[in-house]
């Protein structure tokens, strides 16, 4: 497996995979990797010749009161894992060499209305964060496909209206969530979690589920189904941030007429704060 920090030798690397004639997949990645970003990395596989994995934690995604300095670093524990799962190559630049040393005079790219609610109203900035670092990663991999979970439902949606607004010629594949047995999605986050958090957690996918349960029903009220779900996870003993039933191609809000839905939420727990989805086609 080939390890790049700088620029210059990941474009070199590349040029040559290129030159092979090797079609090449992305997995971004924060690290902390986890079964979830394997099957990332198995997907990539599965579709492309040569796999790259980024591991950087990205500043630009972060506000200023959230988890940036405590993010969980695991680098050498990711490079083994991706190794073991056959990944090419990994890319683990500091910040310094994405962005210089300072991160305030950054460009930035701003994916409009798909950003703009749920995480988009939490975490100002924080997908303006996530397309900027993206697209810098395309234009420094130029892969012919990039892989990215579904988990993050709402950044899949601006990543994917980012690649079609700005004509970037890459396919983008979003891979199913991958739980743990209580049905809790896996993410770095859980790492902030205790093990009843993480009990009580797993109300998050519960109410997902009996929502999504209840729409295939015949329940249209979505805004009462919303309540009670709320209602559910905050006797588990979370704080929701949001639940809300939506347009899985937009996420404006849901109406009756809709048939392709997604439903989202998102809760703090302890020290984290978890998001998770479950789409519904009637």
């Amino acid at each position: 497996m080939e390890f790049c920090t700088d620029k210059e030798s990941l474009r070199t690397l590349l040029a040559t995979q290129r030159q092979e004639g090797k079609t090449i997949g992305l997995v971004p990645t924060m690290g902390n990797l986890h079964a979830g970003h394997m099957s990332l990395v198995n997907a990539a596989k599965s579709q492309c010749d040569f796999v790259i994995s980024t591991i950087f934690v990205n500043p630009l995604q972060f506000g200023a009161n959230e988890d940036l300095d405590t993010y969980p670093r695991t680098l050498d524990a990711d490079l083994e894992l991706l190794k073991q799962h056959g990944c090419s190559a990994v890319f683990a630049p500091a910040v310094e060499e994405m962005f210089g040393n300072d991160t305030t005079q950054q460009t930035s790219i701003h994916v409009p209305v798909v950003s703009e609610n749920f995480c988009g109203s939490s975490r100002p900035g924080h997908f303006d964060g996530v397309a900027t670092i993206v697209c810098k990663l395309f234009n420094l991999t130029s892969p012919d496909a990039a892989f990215f979970g579904l988990k993050d439902y709402q950044q899949f949606l601006v990543i994917r209206k980012l690649v079609k607004d700005l004509a970037i010629p890459i396919e983008i594949h979003g891979i199913e969530t991958v739980r743990e047995a209580s049905g809790l999605a896996m993410s770095s986050r859980n790492n902030y979690l205790n093990e009843a958090e993480k009990d009580s957690a797993a109300s998050i996918y519960a109410s997902l589920r009996q929502t999504a349960e209840a729409i295939r029903s015949g329940d249209k009220d979505f805004d009462r189904l919303a309540d009670q779900a709320k209602e559910r996870m905050r006797s588990a003993g979370l704080k929701p941030d949001y639940f809300a039933i939506c347009r899985a191609d937009d996420l404006r809000l849901a109406t009756s007429a809709d048939t392709n839905l997604v439903v989202l939420a998102a809760a703090y727990i302890g020290s984290g704060r978890l998001i998770d989805n479950l789409r519904v086609v009637l």
